[in-house]
């Protein structure tokens, strides 16, 4: 059992003297803190005879009273302070918050050393401290018996729940579910909890008050700032925090053991799409790879994506879908993502962008030579959505009106309106069409299209008649320019 603040003061060579909170001398106190900071309650974990040498004192009454609330709120055993040093009086608002709230306040005689109190408490409390260190080795140990797979995170947090005495889990920071897959959902006032974060905050761990007067005990998981480890305590129990700690830091071991083999097949899924996507593989090659990753061409679609606001949750994306047990292939070309996976799991992508993100959805991929197709799809879906602010558009539900969709169909459309230039000789036909592009992005303007062009205006206008000759199409009229822009833009 530990020793209590009354056994303390009745040791007689450690010099200490009660000033208040006489009723309450049964505290027990597991171990002692000296600071001469402000606000010291920040730096105790619970159950802490806490000694200063009096400057962290407040001088007015309700500065007193507030640190002795503030102190019995974070669980201090008592407070110690060294006589004639640097404490301004203590009022008597202080020694009556002491009696009302039972907690002890002690003089520690000048020129006591604090390090014989913490001695004495040291001795008194070994066997506590070795119970401590005993589990703390445990909880390290639980660790060796964690591979890199998922199920085997949870056979951690399991172990770390029995050392602990209670209920662990270790959550997405962002979303509060869990952050590896295949357990039950918790309850939206834990995720809310673990979202919002708002509660006391002790020794490095927050405590957030839950229905009923339970608790949700948050850590965060060193080195991965999207992870928190959650404790979830009878209300009659208060788990170590130094254990949580300790708890935290084998989690973060066990996580960057997983995320490795993630990234790993991460990289695996980008190589075998970008060898399908450059014609590397047979289509029965590519299709049997597919299915051992388990995606069936005919249930699977392909998703471009882009969140230009926060380009850190798209290249986190495959985590979401790992989390929940997507199947999937992912590359990232140039700020955007293509990814392949069941249709029935997009809205999952979808939520993994986040607020910012814009989506293009392929139709069904069906066979494996249609996967450099549905790619176009996807993109062509994506480009249309990121013009009209869609967060998610279908290549299916876009408008056909907007432009080509297909490879087939900017062919025909090239053929229709620019055929004839098309069958100039590359040099006429390339200068052609530049003039024209130039000449529309330049809002039909003769003088800045020569100017970027750096020919004489006549020359525009020659060209410009020489391209409405070859095409039958006006400039002037909206619907031939129409046309002819959405040419351009399937050349």
């Amino acid at each position: 059992m530990p020793i209590t603040v009354g056994e303390l003061v009745e040791m007689p060579h450690l010099r200490l003297r009660l000033h208040s909170g006489v009723g309450a001398l049964d505290r027990p106190v597991s171990w002692t803190h000296t600071t001469d900071l402000p606000e010291p309650w920040r730096w105790v974990a619970g159950g802490e005879l806490l000694m200063t040498n009096g400057v962290p004192i407040p001088r007015s009454a309700s500065g007193q009273e507030e640190l002795l609330r503030q102190l019995v709120e974070h669980g201090a055993a008592a407070l110690a302070i060294g006589e004639h040093m640097y404490a301004p009086p203590l009022t008597k608002r202080l020694a009556r918050t002491s009696e009302e709230l039972g907690f002890p306040v002690l003089w520690i005689a000048y020129p006591m050393p604090f390090v014989a109190i913490s001695r004495a408490v040291a001795e008194a409390t070994l066997l506590e401290q070795s119970k401590r260190l005993i589990r703390t080795e445990r909880i390290y140990q639980a660790l060796q018996q964690v591979s890199s797979q998922s199920s085997e995170l949870q056979k951690l947090t399991s172990a770390l729940s029995r050392e602990l005495g209670c209920g662990v889990r270790v959550c997405d920071r962002l979303t509060g579910h869990d952050w590896y897959p295949g357990v039950a959902p918790l309850h939206e006032e834990i995720r809310n909890a673990v979202t919002e974060r708002r509660g006391k905050l002790r020794a490095g761990v927050i405590a957030v008050r839950l229905h009923g007067d339970r608790r949700a005990l948050l850590v965060d998981v060193p080195m991965h700032p999207d992870a928190v480890l959650v404790a979830l305590p009878e209300p009659t129990e208060q788990p170590d925090a130094l254990l949580l700690q300790h708890a935290a830091t084998v989690c973060a071991l066990a996580l960057s053991q997983v995320r490795l083999t993630i990234e790993h097949d991460r990289r695996t899924g980008a190589e075998l799409l970008l060898q399908i996507l450059d014609a590397e593989l047979p289509p029965s090659v590519a299709q049997r790879q597919l299915e051992e990753w388990g995606l069936r061409l005919a249930e699977v679609v392909c998703v471009a994506a882009r969140n230009d606001d926060d380009p850190d949750l798209l290249r986190n994306a495959h985590l979401n879908l790992w989390r929940s047990a997507v199947s999937h292939v992912t590359v990232h070309r140039g700020g955007t993502s293509l990814t392949l996976l069941p249709d029935d799991a997009v809205q999952v992508l979808e939520q993994a962008l986040g607020q910012g993100g814009q989506a293009g959805v392929s139709d069904l991929v069906v066979r494996p030579d249609r996967v450099v197709d549905a790619v176009r799809e996807a993109t062509w879906a994506l480009d249309i959505a990121r013009e009209h602010g869609t967060p998610l558009l279908r290549y299916a539900d876009a408008d056909p009106l907007l432009g080509p969709r297909s490879p087939a169909e900017a062919r025909a459309l090239i053929d229709r309106v620019l055929g004839r230039i098309i069958e100039l000789p590359p040099e006429q036909a390339g200068e052609l069409l530049m003039t024209l592009r130039v000449f529309l992005e330049n809002g039909r303007s003769w003088q800045r299209t020569a100017e970027a062009l750096h020919v004489h205006r006549q020359t525009v206008l020659y060209r410009v008649r020489r391209i409405e000759q070859l095409t039958g199409k006006r400039v002037a009229d909206t619907g031939d320019l129409a046309a002819l822009w959405l040419a351009l833009k399937a050349v």
